[in-house]
């Protein structure tokens, strides 16, 4: 970090002897360097500020991303500091895996694959929610 750029160093990288995971939009490791403010946000469903739950899994999926970018933006923080992500699916399937990973991109940009740990569950707090995500990022301190 220097004064010309305050972003903290941020590298995300994946391995060799580890497979390729671009495709499913994460990266393996993420390496944080310099002063940094760290923003942890709570798990995102995909209700609207109303409470308001739609029944479809994508719809579901593109609020909640919406209520994370809100999330992070209340804290001076935006997709481009996120390190860290945890999402939880209910009845996890490949095609689910296909539609969060899109809806991750338009959000955060295909570029940008912060580290993720995805694990199925079978239910989440509210009856009828699918998919929540949370997230860790990492703004320059001051």
């Amino acid at each position: 970090m220097n004064a010309a750029n305050p972003k903290p160093a941020l590298v995300l990288s994946n391995p060799a002897g580890l497979y390729d995971p671009a495709p499913n939009g994460y990266s393996h490791v993420a390496e944080v360097a310099g002063a940094v403010r760290w923003v942890f946000v709570a798990g995102q469903g995909g209700e609207t500020a109303d409470g308001a739950l739609a029944d479809d899994f994508q719809a579901q999926v593109r609020q909640a991303m919406h209520n994370l970018v809100t999330a992070l933006a209340s804290a001076g923080a935006s997709p481009s500091d996120v390190v860290k992500l945890t999402v939880l699916i209910v009845d996890h399937s490949e095609a689910r895996l296909h539609t969060f990973g899109a809806e991750l991109a338009a959000a955060f940009g295909s570029e940008h694959r912060p580290t993720c740990t995805l694990i199925p569950v079978p239910r989440l707090a509210l009856d009828g929610m699918l998919f929540e995500i949370e997230a860790l990022a990492a703004v320059a301190a001051g």
